[in-house]
């Protein structure tokens, strides 16, 4: 038994180790190129499955400059504050979202800041556990050192899940407001980013209260 135990955990540890190594190297691709598909794209298709439906995928990836600078920084406003201060953790955010946690004794808050949320949508899926943060940890720091912080921010935004089978900037930009990701006005692109905690049910156009608190903290941010 205790042979049977070591050559279970030694399994274990090999095939975290390819996982890691696997997403280290696809990390180092996506420096220069968008991903073909992503872990949460999966996790929908699955699902979508399981329910005898068919999968939808609307994923269009841009480069940065045919994005509107007004979404970047609307979702920076909205998901990560301090995105361009920290190297992959928020530790207030963390602390905060603990602290709310425990309270209420569920996962009501992830703390997560902008890198997690990107490694989470390419290399796992939205379901929420200690375990899954603890194996988002690593990615994190990797997804730091290997990439610079605005091609983190381009990724994300060209792979954040914003509606039912919307991926991406141009997906949602197309969806929602029948335009191109590149002329998004400041308002519709806040607008957007207030979809971000639940995309698939929530819509631009029924979310004017957070809309304003996502204007009100650009300005503050100076843009």
């Amino acid at each position: 038994m205790r042979r049977l135990l070591k050559r279970l955990l030694q399994g274990v540890l090999l095939a975290i180790g390819f996982y890691y190594a696997g997403c280290t190297l696809a990390l180092v691709a996506y420096r220069f190129v968008f991903p073909p598909i992503t872990g949460v794209q999966v996790q929908r298709c699955i699902e979508a499955w399981l329910k005898g439906t068919s999968c939808r995928r609307d994923y269009r990836p841009l480069p940065r400059q045919r994005i509107a600078l007004h979404l970047a920084r609307a979702v920076v406003a909205a998901e990560d504050t301090r995105f361009y201060q920290h190297a992959g953790f928020d530790w207030e955010a963390l602390r905060e979202a603990w602290e709310t946690n425990r309270q209420q004794q569920r996962i009501r808050r992830g703390g997560s800041t902008i890198t997690q949320q990107l490694v989470k949508n390419l290399f796992m899926t939205t379901h929420r556990s200690y375990v899954r943060k603890a194996m988002e940890a690593p990615l994190t720091l990797l997804a730091e050192i290997i990439l610079p912080k605005e091609r983190i921010l381009t990724l994300y935004l060209n792979v954040v899940e914003w509606g039912p089978g919307i991926y991406g900037a141009e997906a949602a930009a197309q969806y929602h407001y029948g335009k191109p990701a590149a002329r998004l006005s400041r308002y519709e692109a806040a607008a957007l980013a207030a979809c971000l905690p639940d995309p698939r049910r929530r819509r631009p156009q029924r979310m004017g209260w957070y809309t304003q608190i996502i204007l009100e903290r650009m300005a503050i941010m100076g843009w």
